[in-house]
């Protein structure tokens, strides 16, 4: 099941465990049972300090549990594995086993104690599949707030081995988390949020932590590509740098792969992320995760620019710049916001496994709706692709390749007008010939909306000078029409969305933001 090369790294990984662990697995005569088996067998094979136990009786076999000496998994404690957690998740097992062991996680102190001090009846159920890139972050926060309190249950498990149970709970986006039994949440989640959501005074204390900050040289609001070109250019000048970001890594977070990045010839978006993150913290930056941006005061009286966040706080710096990037554009059609979750996706990559042997729809003919309907069509039965204009937009590569597949339809010049559903799940898309005004309806279980991006920058509006698409009017050298207030990335209107772009861009606006600083 593990190549030579992979047991090898995984030998070495096991090589860190500090204390002994046990492996509880739960098997039945399946394929993926075999599977599991199989593999649990390598992992104990690799480490004396591993153990295998194949009498465990849980109710979804086949699974298994991580658990060390002295937890009780007959009361649900340790981290559990339904269905085997290979391809993106092999890493999520790995960890697993590392921090079972005692091998310390690259986790903040804080995150940990606030994890610790949780107190209720926690049982979290995280549904995922191998495909999906948002799902490991979610995974192995869950995993990790099991293996540090033991109030927390946590079971992980793969669609694709528990596909009734999928279809019996309606799950259609993953990662999709049930907590005692209820929906908490879908989508990529960060172990600081997840506990900020169960920790209700958390955004209070974390507000006035934020207000007793002395003011920063230059503020980032955003931490995607340009946000932290910005904040490494401008930490390399020896000044008193702060970002305050939603989410570090911004769309980064969400892109499968990055083979266009100079001189990086491939990676992944979230390994991407984290990299950023990384050089970011070399520097001693002061990151802010979690912080979103809900007002902007140019400077007064105190020569500072004032940024209010969502939480009540207020962040002081003599410059800001703004990387706040953009999000994905709804279509804005009736069904869209109804069915989110339930048959309407974003990320064919994730979701893309739960519509297998189903008719799906993409939204969009530029290149990310051609590469969505090109990867689902290897997966779902029909894929059914929608355009407003008068042809395709993707690049003719792309075009030649999605007309090869046998099956997919195209539909140019035509206009999405609903999207339907039964009131628990979608059911269809609804659309209008624009050329002959006649409507169709194509049933289907799921759409997948791919029509480009709509920059962050509500917060800015009558402060800052927006274009008519709401992007940050720029000059050459990063400046805004408000003195001391740089802006780069995604959110500006610069032309041509891309990380590389970004990324200079982002140095561009702190060398600015330093020069306006030496000037004045």
């Amino acid at each position: 099941m593990l190549d030579d090369t992979l047991k090898a790294q995984l030998q070495q990984y096991l090589g860190l465990l500090r204390q002994p662990i046990r492996l509880i697995a739960s098997l039945d005569d399946s394929e993926t049972g075999t599977d599991m088996k199989s593999l649990l067998e390598t992992i104990v094979g690799l480490s004396d300090k591993v153990t295998l136990d194949t009498s465990g009786n849980d109710a979804r076999k086949p699974s298994f549990v991580v658990a060390r000496e002295g937890q009780n998994v007959n009361e649900g404690q340790g981290v559990r594995f339904a269905g085997l957690p290979l391809g993106h998740e092999f890493t999520s097992l790995v960890l697993a086993l590392l921090w079972t062991g005692g091998h310390p996680p690259k986790v903040e102190t804080e995150v940990i104690d606030a994890i610790k001090a949780l107190d209720g009846d926690f049982s979290f159920e995280v549904y995922m599949s191998l495909s999906c890139h948002n799902c490991p972050d979610v995974v192995q926060a869950l995993s990790l707030m099991a293996i540090f309190n033991p109030k927390v249950k946590t079971v992980v498990i793969e669609g694709g081995a528990f596909q009734k149970e999928v279809e019996e709970r309606q799950i259609m986006a993953v990662p999709m988390v049930f907590l005692n039994g209820q929906v908490f949440g879908s989508g990529r989640m960060s172990v600081e949020e997840i506990v900020a959501k169960l920790d209700t005074g958390a955004a209070t204390r974390e507000a006035a932590k934020l207000d007793a900050k002395d003011p920063y040289e230059v503020l980032i609001v955003g931490g995607g590509p340009a946000g932290a070109a910005a904040a490494v250019y401008a930490a390399r000048k020896g000044i008193r740098v702060g970002v305050a970001a939603e989410r570090f890594g911004g769309q980064t977070n969400d892109t499968m792969a990055i083979e266009n990045y100079i001189s990086v010839l491939e990676t992944d978006g979230p390994k991407f992320a984290a990299a950023l993150e990384a050089q970011v913290r070399h520097y001693g930056v002061d990151i802010m995760n979690l912080q979103r941006a809900d007002k902007l005061s140019p400077a007064g009286a105190d020569g500072l620019v004032h940024i209010q966040m969502e939480n009540g706080a207020t962040l002081k710096a003599k410059t800001v710049i703004l990387s706040t990037g953009a999000r994905w554009r709804n279509v804005n059609v009736p069904g869209e916001s109804e069915y989110k979750n339930k048959g309407v996706a974003y990320c064919p990559h994730c979701d893309g496994p739960l519509f297998k042997g189903k008719r799906t729809a993409v939204i969009g003919g530029g290149n990310s709706g051609i590469e969505a309907a090109i990867d689902l069509a290897g997966i779902v039965e029909h894929v059914t692709v929608i355009e407003f204009a008068e042809q395709l937009k993707a690049d003719a590569v792309l075009v030649n390749k999605l007309h090869s597949l046998p099956n997919v339809t195209v539909h140019t010049n035509a206009q999405t007008t609903e999207i339907t559903g039964d009131g628990s799940k979608v059911n269809g898309i609804r659309y209008k010939d624009r050329a002959t005004g006649t409507e169709h309806h194509v049933e289907l279980a799921g759409v997948f909306v791919q029509i480009g991006l709509v920059p962050n920058t509500e917060f800015l509006k009558g402060t800052v000078e927006l274009s008519k698409f709401g992007e940050i009017v720029v000059d050459a050298k990063g400046h805004t029409n408000v003195p001391g207030v740089f802006a780069a990335g995604d959110c500006t209107t610069v032309p041509y969305k891309q990380i590389v772009i970004a990324a200079g861009e982002g140095a561009k606006a702190a060398l600015s933001a330093f020069d306006h600083l030496i000037r004045n």
